[in-house]
């Protein structure tokens, strides 16, 4: 048996392939094994397909942030975003063992069965930010101390932008608040710099009221020395999921 060629490469397989994460068959075909022997290493118990072209190794109880990182490979601009990057970086309010995943990407997707069986999330795709440039979109995507790069999270002030953008549909107006009341010592520039290219009106003048009634930041010198995009002279006005009408003025 030791002899079999399809036994050496699934050694090979096993020796130099990392566990905690799902591969791909370009993975494989590096290895030198094809869609066919693919299947058949899945049919002998060697591998586990996990969906169409996507294997991981039996027993491999990977990680939510092992799988992750293969999504990352496959969706532009996919990162941990709102609540849930809020959450990786001290902000948070009853933070249940379950909570639902909020990620975001550049581009329309669903994600996979694989993925959403083994750690419940949800996907958003909007376009929340008119970036002037690609270096400032890359600058608000890190990785937090103590998780694995290169895992992307958005940094708290943008994630506290796209956490505003869900209030009142996937968000509750309570809960946003009491995360908001968390942050600490946002970057000014940062700040600025995200809110002059925010597409939001909703989420860009529900910063500007909290912040300031909590004196977060010092909102007329921001809007002074930055071009935030505050929309029109009227008062906003949107009816949140519980019914209640959400009234917000220009300027906070």
């Amino acid at each position: 048996m030791n002899g079999n060629p399809r036994h050496q490469v699934i050694k090979r397989l096993q020796a130099e392939l990392p566990r905690g994460a799902p591969f791909d068959l370009a993975t494989l075909n590096q290895f030198g094994v094809s869609p066919q022997l693919a299947a058949h290493y899945a049919d002998g118990g060697w591998l586990v397909r996990l969906a169409q072209g996507i294997y991981a190794f039996p027993n491999d109880d990977f990680g939510v942030y092992g799988a992750l990182k293969f999504l990352q490979q496959r969706v532009p601009g996919l990162h941990v975003g709102g609540k849930s990057a809020l959450a990786l970086q001290g902000v948070q309010h009853n933070l249940g063992g379950r909570d639902t995943l909020v990620l975001w990407g550049d581009s329309r997707f669903t994600l996979p069965r694989w993925f959403t069986s083994r750690f419940p999330a949800r996907y958003v795709h909007a376009r929340l930010f008119d970036w002037p440039d690609t270096p400032l979109a890359n600058k608000t995507l890190i990785t937090p101390p103590g998780l694995p790069a290169p895992l992307r999270v958005a940094v708290p002030e943008r994630a506290v932008l796209e956490l505003l953008y869900e209030v009142g549909v996937k968000q509750s107006l309570e809960e946003a608040r009491n995360l908001f009341d968390g942050l600490r010592s946002p970057r000014k520039e940062l700040l600025g710099q995200l809110l002059s290219c925010c597409t939001s009106v909703k989420a860009v003048r529900l910063f500007l009221t909290w912040a300031r009634e909590t004196g977060l930041v010092e909102v007329d010198a921001l809007l002074e020395q930055y071009p935030v995009r505050t929309g029109s002279a009227a008062r906003w006005m949107g009816r949140l999921d519980d019914g209640s009408l959400l009234s917000l003025r220009p300027h906070g």
